[in-house]
């Protein structure tokens, strides 16, 4: 009899969430409304100031764009869920609508990761072939470099959520994160997901160390280039193009190698809930930030904005 009921198939998950305290809880859901709140402002504000400047219409601020929105709906898979669930205290998610979770998680999270190796080989054109930088990076060209990282990133999701729907669960029912992800779902599985992560390891050794390749060689061309620059202005100019980049990639990547790679264990369970909200809804804070605090174009463009806000303003 205690088989049989081992083996009921259940209709949805519990999300532990990050603490069982009232206090947590409420002070937990003001931090991460005010973090969600100036993700999606930061974030919009790039994109809105892409498309309407003139003086940004180009494929650095165009790949910006695709950036930003990528984070704003990177954040937003998990985040409302999150809030709803601080505020209500339910903590109940239907199968359906976990798998949903993951589809959209791993399809933008993989779409940054090709975008920010799209993003590696703008710069590698811009410093290393700078005379060749309009030829090769035409508008033509970087829209299909975009719809090439939005289209990888649903494939790839895609295929890990087709065979995410062989799986049944008549286990315990809680998942230790508070959103829904693969290796929680393969915990609680009681089917064998031995296909699903020998699919996982093949998607990370070729898309994931390729995307990883060249996100990074470009900059060994590029440093070297910078290297042989005799002006120092010159030299700190292309740094800077540079650097927002690199620090976007070192934070992202950084945090999914400890997600993901560092093995779990009882003690690694709250460093991991760490990185997981760094990764699901600081980084996509910190994006918009590290570009436009060290962007001089974005802060004028800012100011631009801002005047011209003004000016209709006062002609009311």
């Amino acid at each position: 009899m205690g088989n049989m009921r081992n083996l009921t198939k259940i209709s949805s998950f519990i999300l532990v969430g990050l603490s069982d305290h009232p206090q947590t809880m409420n002070v937990l859901f003001v931090l991460f409304l005010l973090i969600y709140l100036m993700t999606l402002i930061t974030n919009l504000l790039i994109f809105f100031l892409v498309l309407t400047d003139y003086n940004l219409h180009n494929p650095m601020y165009f790949f910006l764009a695709n950036l930003a929105f990528l984070d704003m709906s990177y954040s937003s898979v998990t985040a409302p869920r999150m809030l709803f669930d601080l505020v209500t205290k339910s903590r109940s998610i239907s199968i359906p609508a976990c798998i949903a979770q993951v589809f959209f998680y791993i399809s933008f999270g993989w779409s940054e990761i090709f975008l920010l190796s799209v993003m590696s080989y703008d710069r590698y054109i811009a410093i290393c072939h700078p005379l060749h930088y309009k030829l090769i990076m035409s508008w033509r060209v970087c829209a299909c470099m975009a719809s090439l990282s939005w289209v990888g990133g649903c494939s790839v999701s895609l295929v890990h959520t087709l065979l995410l729907l062989r799986l049944s669960f008549c286990r315990t029912s809680s998942i230790h994160n508070f959103f829904c992800d693969l290796p929680h779902l393969y915990q609680i599985t009681c089917t064998d997901p031995f296909i699903n992560m020998v699919v996982i390891f093949i998607t990370g050794a070729t898309c994931g160390f390729g995307a990883f390749l060249l996100t990074f060689l470009p900059y060994v061309y590029i440093f070297s280039t910078i290297l042989r620059i005799r002006s120092k202005t010159g030299k700190r100019k292309a740094l800077s193009t540079c650097s927002s980049h690199l620090t976007v990639v070192f934070i992202f990547y950084g945090s999914l190698i400890f997600i993901y790679l560092v093995p779990n264990s009882s003690n690694m369970v709250n460093l991991n809930k760490l990185f997981t909200v760094i990764s699901a809804l600081i980084n996509p804070l910190l994006n918009p930030l590290i570009y436009s605090l060290r962007n001089k174009d974005l802060m004028e463009a800012l100011m631009r904005s801002y005047y011209h806000l003004k000016l209709i303003r006062a002609s009311f």
